[in-house]
């Protein structure tokens, strides 16, 4: 079969043509069994038990930055055709650049403490079947993708900038998905506007022409809406600590106490030296079949844990994200206390989950408008993209539903206290 088409939500058909040799290397990529494996690893985590269509997986997300790729290096050969020779390469590290992510993603790298670019890098270079197809079409190809993938270092600055900068192909293509499939409404990027607008600075590097500037500001405030309405969502937060509880709780326990296959007993006790084989066979139905297996565990700690998520029986989440760190951390000691004096496990049952969100960063990857004339910093034209440094915190108190009633008062009081 000469051309194949995936049909997508977003980007509506997706056509590859095998007679194009960069396009025949990603259909060979997406067939082979790594690829295949993030059909089985969700695109946001945990996210389904709060938002109930967020059920998309990395697969999905990958064939999309892939998609975004090839339309951007399209416009942007209009003004410098020697870009095409560097297709293979980022086509490679689209299609691949989340290949090393591990059961529900970026949860993994939380709980399990791994890095997903640094086993990509890995795949892309040890496993043989991904290796063999890249190096088939060009020598040292694989090893370039990974660095570009880990250590941002490509031929072109350029193609840098389209896998990983402030206006790469992942961001625009996960913002809009996860919009898409958890029902936010923030997420409508004019695509359109902001491909047409990206052009080449004098230094090589990917800049934005000035038409397209409130496309970006739209782009910048969308990302900002959706940490703070999806991505650190409350409940979302709650799942997120609870799979951390089980995996620390489980990983405590020792390979004696509890069951584990084979490959997950490396991913718990031994994962800074796991094989490619054991990294490859987990997924979220491996790591999800064994938070159901363990709700029988002799450990009450984590049987109850597990039970909890498996039923969505989840615990309750206060925002402190005013109060100073010493009154967040008294709001927690007073949680602990009183989860104690109804005869619960604080250690299961009580957290704090923090985060510090830049939703633009000026000086990471940061930004530039080129008329062919003039360079300037986004953030020196724009006051919205300069307002969107400011970091945004956010912290979440998270406590047994049976506290909260009197939980409510001790804050109040702290509050009165401190202020």
């Amino acid at each position: 079969m000469p051309t194949r088409t995936y049909y997508d939500p977003l980007h509506k058909s997706i056509t590859l043509n095998s007679s194009i040799p960069e396009e025949r290397m990603v259909m060979e990529l997406i067939d082979s069994s790594p690829f295949q494996r993030l059909r089985r690893i969700k695109q946001l985590g945990p996210a389904y038990l709060t938002f109930h269509g967020a059920e998309s997986s990395r697969f999905t997300h990958s064939l999309g930055v892939f998609h975004l790729a090839r339309r951007a290096i399209s416009h942007l050969s209009d003004f410098n055709s020697g870009l095409k020779k560097h297709k293979f390469i980022l086509y490679g590290a689209a299609l691949l650049h989340d290949l090393g992510h591990g059961p529900l993603s970026h949860t993994s790298e939380e709980i399990f403490k791994i890095d997903h670019e640094k086993w990509t890098a890995k795949l892309i270079n040890y496993n043989r079947e991904i290796t063999k197809i890249l190096n088939k079409y060009g020598k040292g190809n694989a090893k370039a993708i990974s660095d570009l993938i880990e250590l941002r270092e490509a031929p072109k600055k350029l193609i840098t900038s389209l896998i990983s900068s402030q206006l790469d192909c992942d961001r625009l293509d996960y913002l809009m998905r996860d919009s898409y499939t958890t029902g936010a409404r923030y997420g409508q990027l004019d695509i359109d506007r902001i491909i047409s607008a990206m052009t080449i600075a004098p230094d090589g590097d990917l800049a934005i022409h000035p038409k397209g500037i409130m496309a970006v500001e739209h782009y910048l405030v969308i990302r900002n809406l959706m940490y703070r309405s999806v991505y650190n969502h409350r409940l979302n937060e709650v799942c997120n600590w609870l799979l951390e509880q089980i995996i620390k709780t489980a990983r405590k326990l020792g390979p004696k106490k509890i069951w584990a296959d084979k490959n997950m007993s490396e991913w718990l006790w031994n994962h800074e030296e796991m094989s490619l084989e054991s990294f490859l066979s987990n997924d979220d139905i491996v790591t999800g079949y064994h938070i159901h297996q363990w709700q029988d565990s002799i450990s009450d700690n984590l049987s109850k844990l597990c039970r909890q998520f498996v039923h969505r029986n989840l615990l309750k989440a206060l925002n402190i994200s005013s109060f100073s760190l010493e009154v967040r951390l008294e709001a927690l000691a007073k949680a602990r206390i009183l989860s104690e004096k109804y005869c619960l496990e604080p250690d299961i049952s009580c957290g704090l989950r923090e985060q510090i969100v830049k939703s633009y960063h000026p000086y990471k990857y940061g930004l530039r408008l080129w008329d062919g004339d003039k360079l300037q910093a986004l953030e020196k034209v724009s006051p919205l993209v300069d307002r969107l440094i400011e970091p945004n915190q956010s912290s979440w108190l998270i406590y047994p539903k049976e506290i909260e009633s009197e939980l409510k008062k001790e804050i109040k009081k702290l509050k009165m206290k401190h202020n």
